[in-house]
């Protein structure tokens, strides 16, 4: 019986490959044999490891959500965040070096386009969604009233996914999402500007 570190180890191969391979092909095209090429490994193992495929590509999305987690809590980490400035980290974390990388928004779209279909990948997206909205919303209750706080996070989780999609599907992804970011932040800004909140500069 393998030893659990080598489990957790071709778990992680094979999560990888699946990226890599949805990145390149899309979710429709990533058959089990593409996947298990990649990951330099027996297609066995994937039933073996994760039960089938679909729980392969469910696996490989929680895996995208923890690394947007992980880019949160990096961001927010310093005690010394004020609620201005860690509004603008939740910005920063979903804008991350691997929120914006090639496989990762050609996967997050194939994901997105799925999840319509899927209960399994709409659940998890379900999940990011409430994450999302409730950082903002925390953040923005130290600064506005209840129902503004609420509202302003709403619009700006909005901003934050839409901007990103665009930027996605955009010739100049990287310009692209420079912008997106630095529009979000302006947003958060504006809107504790309008209610008499000192913005973070």
């Amino acid at each position: 019986m393998p030893k659990v570190g080598v489990q957790e180890e071709r778990r992680r191969q094979f999560i990888e490959a699946t990226l890599d391979v949805v990145g390149e092909l899309g979710l429709q095209s990533a058959t089990i044999g593409a996947i298990s090429r990649t990951a330099g490994m027996s297609s066995g193992l994937i039933s073996h490891y994760f039960g089938g495929k679909q729980a392969l590509i469910e696996a490989t999305l929680r895996q995208l959500l923890e690394e947007l987690k992980l880019a949160l809590l990096e961001h927010t980490q310093s005690s010394s965040l004020t609620s201005q400035k860690r509004l603008m980290a939740i910005v920063e974390a979903n804008y991350s070096d691997f929120q914006r990388s090639a496989a990762t928004t050609r996967t997050w779209l194939s994901f997105w386009a799925r999840a319509m279909h899927e209960p399994g990948l709409a659940r998890l997206q379900h999940i990011n969604n409430r994450r999302l909205y409730s950082n903002l919303c925390y953040s923005f209750r130290q600064l506005l009233p209840p129902e503004v706080a609420r509202d302003a996070a709403k619009q700006t989780a909005g901003l934050i996914d839409g901007f990103w999609l665009r930027s996605a599907l955009g010739p100049d992804q990287e310009q692209g999402f420079l912008e997106s970011e630095a529009l979000c932040k302006a947003f958060i800004n504006n809107t504790l500007k309008q209610h008499g909140v000192e913005p973070c500069l």
